[in-house]
């Protein structure tokens, strides 16, 4: 009797730790922050973020999930090093007044243990938004070489540049919707 009331507390505590929350760091060297902007109507320009960090936090089984990142805005990259410095400058980012960008948000929509939403607000400019994002993707796996579970995802949705204060262009007939692209991994703590 006492041998199976140990197994049945045992399981049970097995059990409990594994429905736990944990927490996934970042990686910033697969991490892949990318966006569209209109240009005069006439083209779609493309860029990215090249410095990101941040967490998550994730509980597969009760379905719950919490995001918090950080973007560099000096670090956006459009392919051309004169447009990447004036956009770190006051006309648009204004890296040195504002810092960098931030989302937090919560995962949503759970299906079968995956997130398929991203509810949460962007501070951006100094300015925040609520800024949702759909999943389209979401996987975890055991990393191969660090032996610890790792999850990715690819994320998009879309937001409009001057309700955050970034109005570069708009007198020139620049369209401020801006989408994002947001291709994600981390790896457990």
């Amino acid at each position: 009797m006492r041998k199976h009331l140990f197994l049945f507390l045992l399981a049970g505590a097995a059990g409990a730790a594994l429905a736990a929350p944990v927490t996934y760091k970042i990686d910033p060297d697969h991490t892949f922050p990318s966006f569209e902007a209109d240009h005069m109507g006439v083209s779609v320009w493309r860029g990215k973020f090249n410095s990101n960090s941040g967490k998550v936090t994730l509980d597969k089984t009760a379905g719950y999930g919490l995001v918090d990142i950080s973007i560099d805005p000096a670090s956006a990259d459009f392919g051309q090093d004169a447009l990447n410095k004036w956009a770190a400058g006051p006309d648009l980012f204004d890296v040195p007044k504002f810092g960098a960008a931030r989302y937090k948000g919560k995962l949503t929509g759970f299906k079968d243990g995956a997130p398929t939403q991203l509810q949460g607000e962007l501070t951006l400019h100094g300015v925040t938004r609520p800024v949702n994002l759909q999943i389209k993707s979401f996987k975890c796996i055991q990393h191969p070489m660090l032996k610890r579970e790792m999850c990715g995802a690819d994320a998009y949705g879309s937001f409009k540049r001057d309700e955050f204060g970034l109005t570069a262009g708009k007198d020139y007939g620049f369209k401020m919707d801006v989408d994002l692209r947001i291709q994600v991994e981390a790896v457990a703590e």
